[in-house]
């Protein structure tokens, strides 16, 4: 065979790199119901709120800022993932597509005719 008829060669792939996080040991988690996001060119800021039921007012929690490109990956991840669980539990039911999401989760309870006299005794 000569030197003319030889396969042509495949570029080296590059060798993936691991990279170690470390997990300080006093993180504490952070619990986080509803999420507010904005964006500018360059980043996507998301900031991570706790509202409890009947509550007039939450807190942010904790504030992540992130390029585009790093929020596009996150989404796909956020799928793979709630595909997963999806197949493992079974679909996530959310609210009516036709009200506002935060509205079903914070809603004060609505106080009509119907509760007006449960306070009285019946006989």
């Amino acid at each position: 065979m000569s030197d003319q008829q030889k396969e042509p060669t495949q570029p080296a792939q590059p060798k993936k790199k691991r990279v170690n996080i470390r997990m300080p040991k006093d993180l504490a988690p952070v619990y986080a119901n509803i999420a507010f996001i904005s964006h500018s060119l360059a980043e996507l800021v998301i900031d991570f709120a706790q509202v409890l039921p009947r509550s007039p007012s939450g807190s942010v929690q904790a504030r992540i800022v992130m390029t585009p490109m790093h929020a596009k990956m996150l989404q796909l991840a956020l799928a793979h993932n709630l595909a997963n669980y999806e197949r493992q539990f079974g679909e996530i039911r959310l609210p009516q597509t036709g009200s506002a999401l935060a509205d079903n989760f914070f809603r004060f309870p609505q106080e009509g005719p119907e509760d007006e006299g449960d306070d009285q005794n019946e006989e």
